[in-house]
């Protein structure tokens, strides 16, 4: 019913969060315990982010093969949402709840602290675009159909 997924930290110089993150699995149960009955009400409600992102989030385990994966964040507000390994690379994936989602300081923080290969920001839009050098957006169905391969490449 619920995922613990566990902080990523190592000796950064920085405060890091210890303490594990719980998602719902399930987003029609959550939504449920919400009391939330239709779109409407889900697309108004302040918890749609964090619904949208738990849901990402177990579409993309799910897809990767459960692969070993953490989140990581800071006591000042940095963070990403989800650190994987894959051939001896890490990367990450932060997700957004946004028509147009921003890069923000924080992502930015975690791809230059945690020397990530690649970091995707990924959202329910339709259009992929890089940002930076190591960075890009795209869309959850997009990520999907290329993490199903089981290989994961900047795209």
């Amino acid at each position: 019913m619920v995922r613990q997924l566990q902080p990523w930290h190592e000796n950064t110089g920085k405060r890091q969060v210890k303490a594990p993150k719980v998602y719902f699995r399930d987003s029609g149960l959550l939504h449920s315990l919400l009391g939330l009955i239709d779109m409407h009400s889900l697309l108004g409600h302040p918890r749609v982010g964090a619904s949208w992102e738990g849901f990402a989030l177990e579409q993309v385990m799910q897809v990767m093969g459960q692969p070993e994966a953490f989140f990581w964040a800071t006591h000042s507000g940095a963070e990403i949402d989800l650190i994987f390994f894959r051939q001896g690379r890490r990367f990450g994936i932060e997700f957004k709840f946004s028509e147009a989602p921003k890069v923000t300081r924080s992502a930015t923080t975690a791809l230059m602290t945690l020397n990530l290969e690649h970091l995707w920001i990924v959202y329910p839009g339709k259009h992929q675009y890089p940002v930076e050098k190591k960075m890009s957006v795209v869309p959850l169905t997009l990520f999907m159909k290329k993490a199903s391969g089981r290989i994961i490449r900047p795209f």
